[in-house]
């Protein structure tokens, strides 16, 4: 085979290459839009997430709020309510005593 002969059949090579090197550029750019929409896409979950959470937090944070106001006044209640029981039961421990006093006595 001549020198000419063996030019032609690798001319295409060379084109063939810059071909294939156009192709995995733009399989590569097409690959880092994709990453980038989905690193924007999961920014945008967590963001939405994080939001989520906020407000839950702040509905937790009133719930437990309200639980110990609820507990405070009922133990408020509880000790009046106790108190009122033990004046009941002084007086009418001091009321039999006085009864009893009055009794005549055999």
């Amino acid at each position: 085979m001549t020198t000419e002969g063996r030019f032609a059949r690798i001319a295409h090579v060379p084109a063939a290459l810059a071909e294939e090197r156009r192709k995995v550029r733009e399989e590569d750019r097409q690959l880092w839009r994709d990453t980038q929409r989905q690193i924007q896409e999961t920014n945008a979950a967590i963001a939405n997430t994080q939001r989520h959470l906020d407000a839950l937090t702040l509905k937790t944070e009133d719930a437990i709020a309200r639980t110990n106001a609820a507990i405070r006044a009922e133990s408020e209640r509880a000790k009046a309510a106790e108190d009122e029981l033990r004046d009941r039961i002084g007086s009418l421990v001091s009321a039999m005593g006085e009864f009893l006093a009055r009794l005549p006595t055999k």
